[in-house]
């Protein structure tokens, strides 16, 4: 088996094909990202996750899922929960505080539950970009609050009830994304803001939850930090933002390398990730074509980014007993106050 690589990528179906297997075990990815187009039922997931920790031969390999709750479920009734989007629980916090962080906590306990069955041990939330007035909707109610304070609180939140479910959060858009008014999918935004005025507002929610496991990079220009290059490819923003200003110590991963907001190959993007300071490289389509470019590109995972692995899954816990139904009927009761559409 080759060195384990700095790359996470996506699968095409319900099970790995002949090429995804080979692919797999001779590239040897540190971990797999799972969609919609991945998920039918708890046994096609349960037995997905355990395809791909065979092939790569690590029982601890990480498998990841967006499970945000809202718009961002990849996990979907009728045999899933549907979660509330982040927005209901910063709606809550405006009346009640305490009980918004309760709600929150039983929140991400519920869906570290639901993943952990499956075999997921990483979600990708929660998100900590600020609602301001200029969000775009690709954000939207995906956000918790337009408040810095309140924003750490919830997130914080959140993520101690992934880790108190045994799944290890991701908090995203670091450096901040809220300000962005065009969708990275498809665009490359560019924020005005001066440093100053973002170190105060944007950044001030990740600099709370500096001591996170995962963080996820943002597609987005800060034009007063780097004016030609987004962060996710800034050795500039990651060097004094991401792990100066802000302090983040954990597992960097970028945003999925296959949106338009970034230019070249898969293979130039890839590298410039890696080399402006990503731990990790994730590729999420499941194109063949654009795996092989990411493969090209990848390293080996260097030791400060297993470091900061094995860091964050020492703050994952074994979780304990815990009444999913009473869980859900107590954040109903904290919910019953706030309008959920």
């Amino acid at each position: 088996m080759p060195p384990v690589s700095s790359a996470i990528y996506g699968c095409a179906g319900l099970e790995l094909s002949v090429w995804e297997s080979e692919f797999f075990a001779e590239t040897n990815p540190l971990g797999l990202i799972l969609f919609a187009r991945n998920v039918e039922t708890p046994d096609q997931v349960r037995a997905l996750t355990e395809a791909f920790r065979t092939i790569v031969d690590r029982s601890d390999a990480p498998v990841l899922i967006d499970q945000e709750g809202g718009r961002v479920q990849r996990l979907k009734p009728p045999t899933w929960r549907q979660a509330p989007p982040p927005r209901i629980f910063g709606r809550l916090a405006e009346r009640d505080p305490q009980a918004a962080v309760a709600a929150v906590e039983l929140n991400a306990r519920l869906l570290a539950q639901e993943l952990l069955s499956l075999g997921i041990t990483v979600d990708c939330a929660p998100l900590l970009d600020l609602s301001m007035k200029d969000t775009h909707k690709v954000i939207g109610d995906r956000a918790f609050s337009g408040d810095t304070a309140r924003v750490a609180t919830l997130g914080r939140a959140a993520c101690q009830g992934f880790l108190a479910g045994g799944v290890v959060p991701v908090i995203k858009h670091i450096p901040g994304h809220g300000r962005a008014n065009v969708d990275s999918h498809f665009e490359l935004p560019q924020v005005d803001a001066t440093r100053r005025e973002l170190e105060a507002t944007d950044f001030a929610p990740f600099r709370a939850l500096a001591d996170a496991p995962w963080a996820m990079t943002a597609h987005v220009i800060y034009s007063a930090i780097d004016p030609d290059r987004a962060a996710t490819v800034s050795p500039t923003v990651i060097a004094e933002v991401i792990r100066g200003d802000i302090g983040f110590e954990g597992l960097l991963v970028s945003d999925d390398l296959s949106m338009q907001a970034l230019s070249g190959d898969l293979s130039e993007r890839t590298a410039a990730a890696l080399t402006a300071g990503c731990d990790i490289a994730l590729h999420c389509n499941g194109d063949p074509s654009e795996m092989r470019q990411v493969a090209e590109a990848a390293t080996p995972l260097s030791d400060a980014a297993r470091r900061r692995l094995t860091r964050g899954e020492a703050q994952r816990r074994a979780p304990s007993l815990f009444d999913s139904l009473e869980a859900a009927e107590a954040l109903e009761h904290l919910l019953s106050t706030v309008a959920l559409r």
